[in-house]
């Protein structure tokens, strides 16, 4: 079964139409040069068992999709927190106290 849909997106301030194509993990098997053309237009789901196992799409969305501006070692760093005063209060020794079981 090959089913195609589609999704009006707006990508900052301009709209335009992608194709979303489905298809069965078999149909993909027998003409894996249609769905590759398929994706062109966006994204090709491909089905097993009536279920949705793969998306086949190009580099270009993949990029786009995956374009991460800052590192997760930049974001945690927090540059901005040399500015915030912070004073930890001492610790007595009435943390090491020991447990009473009595």
């Amino acid at each position: 079964m090959h089913v195609v849909t589609y999704l009006h997106i707006n990508r900052q301030a301009g709209t335009f139409l992608m194709s979303v194509t489905t298809i069965s993990s078999r149909e993909f098997n027998q003409d894996v040069s249609k769905a590759k053309r398929a994706a062109a237009s966006g994204p090709v789901f491909i089905t097993d068992r009536g279920h949705t196992a793969h998306v086949l799409m190009t580099i270009e969305e993949y990029q786009t999709i995956t374009d991460v501006k800052d590192s997760i070692v930049e974001l945690l760093a927090m540059p901005e927190a040399a500015e915030i005063d912070f004073e930890p209060a001492q610790v007595g020794k009435e943390l090491y106290r020991p447990a009473d079981f009595s």
